[in-house]
């Protein structure tokens, strides 16, 4: 009996050990898992996509694809090893009402980002711009409701139409901006309106050289946002 007892004691304390390195080891592996879940989604290193909800001015009229705005954009962020991927969806002509009616459609290329360059149209329409405001806040609400962040390209209204409209229209872009707090580059045509040299026969649409004046202009503006971007959601900015 004394042997068996003692026996049985061994087997008690051998599997007591055996219990606890498996428990211990049952217990690091809860702990990785947890830490595993707890990890943001953001550390994914696949490119951000970056979609232009633009009119004539992103679908590059008159241009060749490769001398339109967003392949142009494209190569300036590659050119800084930026990890971006750049999605066109200008329409020429398009009005704020017709780029608020394309949302869904556009919204099918899960861009994490929708820079905004939208009103051209409206002001040389001379619409009414508490219907551009009103579009312009739709297409905010309705972009950042669907998960994505919003950047605002602003326009100022054609000279020829006032001064009072002139500045019903230029505020617009603003007002929608602070609202919503989302980033506004002030005028899309920095240093390059009303410059023959930098336009088309037609003096409103940017030629090849105006094009790349836009994206050295505007390029500071969309870096320091990608980076924002990166940091709020704890995503590398560059691959």
């Amino acid at each position: 009996m004394g042997d068996k007892a003692g026996e049985t004691m061994k087997l008690q304390t051998a599997y007591g050990r055996f219990a606890a390195r498996v428990n211990s080891r049952i217990a690091a592996l809860l702990v990785f898992l947890i830490c595993l879940a707890a990890l943001p989604a953001a550390a994914q290193t696949g490119p951000v996509k970056l979609a232009i909800l633009g009119d004539s001015l992103a679908a590059g009229y008159g241009l060749s694809p490769a001398q339109a705005f967003p392949a142009r954009l494209d190569a300036a962020l590659k050119a800084q090893n930026r990890n971006v991927t750049i999605i066109n969806h200008g329409v020429s002509g398009d009005t704020t009402a017709g780029g608020l009616e394309r949302i869904d459609w556009m919204m099918a290329d899960k861009p994490d980002i929708v820079l905004v360059e939208l009103g051209g149209n409206d002001g040389l329409r001379a619409l009414d711009p508490a219907a551009t405001e009103r579009n312009l806040d739709a297409i905010v609400t309705k972009l950042k409701a669907a998960g994505a962040t919003v950047w605002l390209a602003g326009m100022l209204a054609p000279r020829n139409f006032g001064a009072e409209y002139a500045k019903a229209f230029d505020g617009i872009f603003k007002k929608v901006a602070d609202k919503h707090g989302v980033p506004l580059y002030a005028f899309f045509l920095d240093g390059v309106a009303q410059e023959p040299a930098l336009n088309q026969p037609d003096g409103i649409h940017p030629n090849a050289k105006g094009v790349d004046v836009v994206v050295e202009r505007i390029l500071p503006f969309v870096t320091k946002n990608l980076d924002d971007h990166a940091a709020s959601v704890r995503r590398p900015a560059r691959p």
